[in-house]
């Protein structure tokens, strides 16, 4: 099984060097539909090595570490090329090969660009070769960031997906794009540099970058200001990739400015990294300085919670000339909050509920940025006014399909029982119900109660989206002609994301029965 988890991140890298030979043809047209077709085709293959792992993956030891590879990489450094999965990245490695696998069937069809890309001139046009290139090496380091089990190793992979998600929202997105992706490279460049100062400080006094060996020790050899100081720098790190509330405020312009697969990937994958982070290497590795930050980082989870339905409610307000991306960007706000929170209480039960929510938004916010992505294709615009006016969307008489797939994700990110957004919300409560011995009880109770509130926002301006985008303004006559309903590249690209919101939602102990174990493991030294 090792080989099977070394082949996972070979082949799309392997894939993204043979964007750069010269072998898709002089005509530009015929060399992107190659490159884009090798794209689905590289990704599709990951997707099955993925279920291979997972089906090889031994579901009655899920908190052992599995397909180990284990060899001296840097011995100046300490460094090791260490990879392994547990229960706790399986599913995220999973969850990573099917959203690229769907966005490359996406890309084929609909390459980011639309109309305006095919008008322009040649020697301005975002060539698709290139698209695939970085599409790949994206992939590379989102699959990477899970697999690795060394600090170094971790922080490179973490590092190469920010340069490829750079250029497809700066070259391949819309609007205020160029802004939007600098925006995004600063925070995130200057949130790995203060994680990277958290791993060489665990590095220099433990002796090893080895992520096992240090979880294992369970922060024994490290004095408890270290621990607080690496655990601080740490957590600042990788709370800008989650993005937690105040850290957020890059993630609304790259949504907004993104392409709709640059959307999903960024929602589906790039901000679980950041929250995996906190659970591979907070958890197990300073234990005592993460219990002396955990209050503050619930408190933060808490207002980002909160702080995003309302500024949700803000954008679905009509007249407010609202961006429908925009609003889903600053709803990922909110849910990301509530991992936070489970994560903050330090229980089994908060944890293993964040991991579900994380897995759950993945799979809803991503299906939310494709249907969006379809309709400003459809509009030319994500303003809600202009999809709700008198030459609105109104889904549900003229493109009904579409409608059901926006309402269903809808109500599932609202966390409606039955579907993957109630589980994950629900335990990540519980968890801070009841926190782990030595945090204030009175504080983290405080904490569910505003997350409490979080969820009945959040269901008010969902419901609000849902109103006006597929029943129209009542103000106004309803449009009579029909859009271009669901295609069948856009069927083929969503409907696994519904398919597997359901089985999510009907049953939890699917994704539950692989991260329990593995959460108590590290919480106890793992």
């Amino acid at each position: 099984m090792n080989a099977v988890l070394i082949a996972l991140l070979v082949l799309p890298l392997l894939g993204a060097a043979l964007t750069l030979a010269p072998v898709f043809g002089p005509d530009r047209a015929v060399a992107d539909r190659r490159a884009l077709r090798l794209n689905s085709v590289v990704t599709g293959a990951v997707f099955l090595v993925s279920v291979a792992l997972a089906a090889g993956f031994d579901h009655g030891s899920p908190a052992r570490m599995q397909a180990t590879t284990d060899v001296s990489w840097i011995p100046a450094l300490h460094v090791r090329f260490h990879l392994g999965v547990d229960g706790v990245s399986l599913p995220l490695i999973v969850l990573t090969a099917l959203l690229t696998f769907l966005c490359a069937l996406y890309s084929e069809k609909r390459l980011p660009g639309g109309e305006a890309r095919d008008a322009a001139p040649d020697e301005h046009r975002p060539s698709g070769q290139a698209f695939v290139g970085l599409f790949l090496l994206l992939e590379v380091g989102m699959l990477a960031t899970f697999a690795v089990l060394d600090l170094l190793l971790f922080f490179l992979a973490f590092e190469i997906v920010l340069i490829p998600m750079y250029f497809l929202i700066a070259r391949w997105g819309s609007g205020a794009k160029t802004p939007a992706a600098n925006r995004f490279i600063l925070y995130t460049l200057l949130g790995s540099a203060v994680m990277l100062l958290g791993f060489l400080l665990i590095g220099s006094k433990a002796g090893t970058f080895d992520m096992q060996a240090l979880a294992a020790a369970h922060g024994n050899g490290l004095s408890h200001t270290t621990q607080v100081i690496a655990a601080l720098a740490i957590m600042v790190g990788l709370a800008v990739k989650a993005p937690a509330w105040p850290l957020h405020s890059w993630l609304p312009d790259a949504h907004t400015a993104a392409p709709t697969v640059g959307s999903v990937l960024l929602a589906g994958v790039l901000l679980k990294m950041g929250t995996y982070g906190l659970v591979r290497v907070l958890l197990p590795v300073v234990p005592d300085g993460t219990a002396t930050l955990a209050p503050y980082l619930g408190a933060f989870a808490a207002v980002g919670i909160v702080y995003g339905s309302l500024a949700c409610l803000a954008l679905a307000r009509p007249g407010s000339k609202g961006d429908l991306k925009r609003l889903i960007a600053y709803s990922s706000v909110g849910h990301m909050g509530f991992v936070l929170l489970g994560i903050a209480s330090l229980t089994p039960v908060g944890v293993n509920g964040a991991l579900f929510a994380n897995i759950a938004h993945g799979l809803i916010t991503g299906l939310l940025f494709f249907v969006v992505g379809a309709l400003k294709d459809r509009y030319g615009t994500a303003d809600l006014d202009t999809l709700s006016g008198a030459t609105g969307a109104a889904l549900y008489g003229r493109a009904p399909r579409i409608g059901a797939l926006l309402a269903f994700a809808a109500v599932a990110s609202l966390g409606l029982p039955g579907l993957a957004g109630f589980w994950g919300e629900l335990l990540a409560m519980f968890g801070a119900f009841d926190p782990a011995a030595g945090l204030s009880r009175p504080a983290f109770v405080t904490y569910m109660v505003l997350a409490g509130l979080g969820t009945l926002l959040t269901a008010a301006y969902l419901l609000i989206v849902v109103k006006r985008v597929c029943m129209g303004d009542p103000a106004q006559p309803a449009p009579v002609d029909r859009l271009p309903d669901l295609r069948s590249y856009e069927a083929v690209s969503w409907t696994p994301l519904a398919a597997l919101t359901l089985v999510a939602g009907l049953w939890p102990a699917l994704l539950l029965g692989l991260s329990d174990p593995a959460v108590k493991h590290l919480l106890g030294g793992g």
